[in-house]
């Protein structure tokens, strides 16, 4: 070694972004390495780095002795007094020895030695300047694809867009520009992980934050935020300043700020609703752009049953019930949503409800929640247009066999799935008109003629907090295990403050931040990572399958 290491050491530094002290440090530690095989006698080994000459000095402990018997060991009197006349038999002297060929196996673990030094120290580099940056948005160009995961180029570390955080139909090719929400970072030995995300709340938020200079600098604050990627999202906004309009200035002029943030999200539907601490207001302001008539409350309950004119319901709904399903996740409130036909019977006293008719949404609920089957069959069904129980049983076995990813025990599933369905809808129209029935006024109704006449569909039943518990129903093959109680270490009450935030599915505990995990009660950071990692390690086994 000469000074010819400096400079190699210097490029290296500039090259890799590394502290020159730490690859100083690697060297010494090779050079260590390499010459405790020389010397595997030898109680103490010292280095030391010669920045004038650049070179690794080693230096070994000898006793002083009269006569050498162990040179690695020992070093007589005579050689001792020329390093200090103060030295006497029996002292313990540091000694440089001269680097010699250590032998090719000495060598090569050297080499090994500095590349794992230098491996480590570009982990901690990039795991110190991202771990920061969580809950960023970052730009990066698309790699590669990895088992349906996407290497992102991050300039000067590689991020990962799993494929649970990817948006469903949203594809990007090699070499295109992505942004994505930087959702966690990652150590292991081999490297560090940025891990990014396209489905996360915090995406819509950071791009409001981009767009909108009043919410950046404080003057609008976003209240909530509910989202179904590559579908719809609604956002809740408020101001404390009278002369600000909230949602007018997240819209901006002609609508160029939110349409911008819709492009980036590929054509995703965005309302921005003000919010109120008055309930009723919030969940009127929620279900726009339909247009309320009457809210019956439950406060009991946290329920809402609200009326709308019939023109009104397909807008309260929205396609396959996404509006009022989002209202409601939005406002934290279960919400019913009836025709004028179907609120005769609802008076002050209202301790029931209509239960839902609406198969659109619950079946696929359904599917994407019964073990065995899952969110991916879910989709394939939703790619192919079948989102109800009655287009399923048309389809039958055979027809369900068809589609690529659906086999003949998942199809036979599929249909008693749809079967059970029919039969209990059947009996929740037949109880909801009994009950109907008993609390109205006898001279206000009559009686039908037929109590076995369906429900209409204008009913929709959304339960903003609490989902219905999945289907019993299994496939011996795949057990695709969904539900929250299956992960470890949450008490009762944990698993009741998750099901009133609106987190029953551990596919929907994936897409949540660890913040508002820990901001509920009984849950701590540990608590929350627990979950998390639990959650991946689930969803990571079900996609391996």
């Amino acid at each position: 070694m000469s000074m010819e290491t400096l400079s190699i050491l210097e490029q290296l530094s500039r090259d890799k972004g590394i502290d020159k002290d730490i690859l100083i440090d690697a060297l010494k530690s090779a050079v260590e390495v390499a010459a405790r095989k020389r010397y595997p006698a030898a109680k103490e080994l010292q280095s030391e780095f010669n920045e004038s000459t650049g070179e690794v000095e080693i230096y070994l402990e000898k006793a002083v002795v009269e006569t050498v018997d162990l040179p690695d060991e020992q070093i007589s009197l005579k050689d001792a007094l020329t390093f200090s006349e103060d030295v006497q038999l029996g002292d313990q002297v540091l000694v440089q020895q001269i680097l010699e060929n250590y032998g090719r196996t000495a060598a090569q673990l050297a080499k090994q030695v500095i590349i794992q030094k230098l491996r480590e120290a570009e982990i901690d580099l990039i795991y110190n300047e991202y771990i920061d940056r969580k809950g960023e948005l970052i730009n990066g160009m698309v790699h590669r694809m990895e088992h349906g995961d996407l290497v992102v180029d991050l300039g000067k570390a590689e991020g990962v867009l799993p494929r649970r955080e990817q948006v469903f139909r949203e594809s990007f090719n090699r070499g295109e520009r992505i942004r994505a929400y930087i959702l966690d970072v990652r150590k292991t030995p081999k490297h560090a992980l940025v891990i990014l995300s396209r489905t996360h709340v915090g995406l819509i938020k950071r791009l409001f934050e981009m767009e909108v200079p009043e919410i950046s600098e404080g003057m609008v604050e976003i209240m909530g935020v509910v989202r179904e990627p590559n579908g719809r999202t609604k956002i809740a906004v408020r101001t404390n300043d009278r002369e600000i309009d909230a949602v007018g200035a997240c819209v901006g002029m002609r609508g160029m700020r939110v349409q911008s943030i819709v492009q980036e999200l590929r054509g995703e539907k965005i309302d921005i609703v003000e919010f109120s601490e008055d309930p009723e207001t919030y969940l009127k302001n929620a279900l726009s752009p339909a247009k309320v008539s009457r809210i019956v409350m439950n406060a009991d309950e946290k329920q809402m049953t609200v009326i709308v004119a019939e023109d009104q319901m397909s807008l309260a709904i929205g396609k396959k019930g996404q509006n009022v399903r989002l209202a409601a996740k939005l406002v934290r409130w279960k919400v019913d949503i009836k025709g004028p036909s179907e609120s005769m019977g609802l008076g002050q006293e209202h301790a029931f409800l209509t239960p839902a008719v609406v198969s659109t949404v619950d079946f696929l609920d359904d599917v994407k929640n019964a073990k065995g089957l899952g969110e991916k069959v879910m989709t394939i069904l939703f790619t192919n247009d079948l989102v109800t129980y009655e287009e399923t049983l048309n389809r039958g076995v055979k027809g369900l066999t068809q589609l690529t990813g659906i086999g003949p025990k998942k199809a036979e599933a599929l249909i008693l799935l749809a079967e059970e369905q029919k039969k209990h809808l059947a009996l929740e129209q037949k109880d909801a008109k009994e009950a109907i029935l008993e609390v109205e006024e006898p001279a206000d109704t009559e009686t039908p003629d037929n109590d076995d006449t369906p429900a209409k569909e204008e009913e929709f039943l959304v339960e903003g907090d609490v989902q219905e518990e999945a289907s019993e129903l299994v496939v011996e093959e795949e057990e695709e295990e969904v539900l929250i109680q299956e992960l470890i270490g949450l008490t009762p009450e944990v698993l009741k403050n998750l099901a009133d935030n609106g987190f029953e599915t551990i596919a929907e505990l994936s897409v949540a931040p660890l913040d508002e995990l820990m901001a509920m009660e009984g849950v701590d950071e540990e608590m929350g990572r627990s979950i998390l990692e639990q959650v991946k390690q689930r969803l990571e086994n079900t996609e391996n399958v």
